[in-house]
């Protein structure tokens, strides 16, 4: 079956996901989370792209981030990935590819999925028991909207801002988010969305995409709601 062609758009939120060949490793240690993030927030700028999430795992990662242009999305991503690259190779003595195929991505239907792809996103360690709790782990953004750490690189989302009237009311709102945690079928929805390509949204947003783009947006046609989508 031919791969769907990557919808992006601009003013929209998109979750990324990148993973290593085969599964390998394309983190080693601290340096390399650093390089990843300091070449994301460079080429963020370069691009107009805000980057509101991030999540380092050992041999993949994830990012959400919404551009200003139609093209700003694969721009930063094609230059991170290659800067990042040729870092690695350079770094550890290695050549050839480090990515398995191109990144995945989908887009985000913000007032009903942008904080739960947030909170899966910050649960990714902890699912994969890397972590016991999503504060636990350094390499998320989820310290920064919990009010652990600063992190320059974020542009926090409108949502974010409407938690609270002040920093602590929405550091606050936002850790008890994530501790509640998100639903399995959300969880299932988020993951094979992004993995497919599809709209991360309900049925009216994945409708309205399909008719601005002329591009499939579900798993299934559009006319009757996944079972994912109406219990997300």
């Amino acid at each position: 079956m031919a791969r769907l062609p990557r919808l992006t758009l601009p003013d929209l939120p998109h979750h990324v996901i990148q993973r290593g060949n085969n599964r390998q490793p394309v983190f080693i240690d601290t340096a390399d989370r650093e390089m990843l993030l300091k070449l994301a927030g460079e080429q963020a700028q370069r691009f107009g792209v805000a980057l509101h999430g991030y999540v380092l795992m050992d041999n993949h990662f994830h990012l959400l981030a919404t551009p200003s242009a139609a093209d700003g999305l694969p721009q930063w991503m094609q230059a991170v990935g290659r800067g990042y690259v040729r870092y690695f190779n350079d770094r550890h003595g290695r050549s050839g590819t480090l990515w398995e195929g191109r990144y995945k991505s989908s887009l985000v239907q913000p007032e009903r999925y942008l904080l739960a792809c947030m909170a899966y996103m910050d649960l990714n360690p902890v699912r994969d028991g890397l972590a016991a709790e999503a504060g636990d782990y350094a390499w998320s953004s989820h310290g920064h909207y919990a009010g652990l750490r600063h992190d320059r690189l974020l542009t926090p989302p409108a949502l974010y801002w409407a938690l609270g009237n002040t920093p602590f009311a929405r550091e606050a709102a936002y850790a008890e988010m994530v501790r509640a945690g998100i639903s399995p079928a959300t969880e299932a929805f988020i993951t094979d969305a992004t993995l497919h390509g599809w709209a991360v949204g309900d049925l009216d947003f994945a409708e309205s995409l399909q008719e601005t783009t002329g591009r499939r947006t579900t798993k299934r046609r559009p006319g009757r709601p996944s079972t994912a989508a109406k219990n997300g």
